[in-house]
């Protein structure tokens, strides 16, 4: 096989939901827009509806078709990017929910889709998705007798517990909502271990359960192991790469391995990051190039058929870290070409 294996460990995403569920007092959902953050929305969705996950978030429309075919119906599937025009017949077909986002959403949906369920997105401060507070409270007579699903808000900073942002929009929320009698979610990962202020009735965590920060006693979910092409003795004063960026500085042997940037391996990250062999550490050379990276194998003793980029040691942190990035990035940017192996049970 030429191409890499990108390994994901269900019963470790379940893992990391079961602990930050217990980490609340309410509902607690999953976030598994992105095709689940690269991993496969299809499969986590399965395997966390084994876990008892009842409520599933995603992005768009179409990604809710995706984790429906895989549910069946016994699930709730909210839309983060509310009710699109073009979305309706998806929304009706599918059973999906959408977080209206606007007064023009509302209106479409109410005109094309009466009696069928939706929530509400609020803007507390993010200034990205959400009806602002004015905009609210001139719709929200109209909106509330349609009996709304939800209503959620998104916390700009709180991976960062000490930002007064954090304070702000939780105040501000509260302000939107006290007088509701409606299921309230304000939290995703970051906001659940700010602590049971931010928690209200249903969390919604989304990176934590994929191994991420700011969830720091996650469990890893992905290893990727990349298949040597082929290994060469470069002498000393050779280089290796495009523009001649690395120069042997004694005789190596290096492997050239079969992924890139166009799998998602960020060049920015090459001169930080290192392949294990086992234990055995071995570092980029050169540049990262679309399909091919070269790695200086010397130490190894013995021959080896792949090489590993990601794993417990190095997580998606550490190269987003070498890489100048966030983990959601590394995530999410894992290549199309990589041959997906799932592990654990699988629903």
């Amino acid at each position: 096989m030429s191409t890499a294996t990108l390994s994901i460990d269900l019963d470790a995403i379940r893992a990391n939901w079961r602990a930050l569920n217990e980490k609340t007092s309410g509902e607690t959902g999953a976030v598994v827009k992105a095709n689940a953050y690269g991993l496969g929305a299809g499969f986590v969705a399965k395997a966390l509806l084994k876990e008892g996950v009842q409520t599933f978030f995603v992005a768009v429309a179409e990604e809710g078709v995706v984790v429906r075919k895989s549910l069946g119906n016994a699930s709730t599937i909210y839309i983060f990017g509310g009710h699109m025009q073009g979305d309706t017949e998806l929304i009706r077909e599918y059973r999906l929910t959408p977080l209206l986002n606007s007064v023009d959403q509302l209106i479409r949906h109410v005109e094309t889709l009466p009696n069928h369920p939706f929530g509400i997105q609020l803007d507390t401060g993010m200034n990205r998705l959400g009806m602002e507070p004015v905009e609210w409270h001139a719709v929200r007579e109209l909106a509330l007798p349609l009996n709304p699903k939800l209503i959620m808000s998104h916390l700009a900073c709180a991976d960062d517990p000490d930002h007064d942002m954090n304070a702000k929009q939780l105040a501000e929320f509260h302000k939107m909502t006290d007088d509701l009698d409606i299921p309230k979610s304000l939290s995703a990962t970051g906001g659940i271990l700010l602590g049971s202020d931010y928690h209200f009735d249903l969390t919604r965590p989304g990176v934590g359960l994929y191994g991420g920060f700011p969830f720091e006693q996650a469990r890893a979910v992905a290893k990727l192991n990349i298949p040597i092409i082929q290994t060469r003795e470069v002498d000393e004063g050779e280089t290796v790469g495009y523009a001649n960026t690395w120069r042997a500085p004694t005789p190596r042997r290096i492997a050239t391995v079969s992924a890139g940037y166009a799998d998602g391996i960020i060049r920015a990250m090459g001169d930080k990051t290192v392949l294990y062999a086992g234990d055995a550490a071995c570092p980029i050379v050169g540049r990262i190039s679309m399909d091919l990276i070269g790695v200086d194998v010397t130490l190894l003793t013995q021959s080896v058929e792949s090489l590993e980029l990601l794993n417990d040691r190095q997580t998606i942190d550490v190269l987003a870290e070498n890489a100048g990035t966030i983990g959601y990035e590394i995530l999410t940017s894992l290549g199309g070409r990589y041959q997906r192996r799932y592990l654990g049970d699988m629903g």
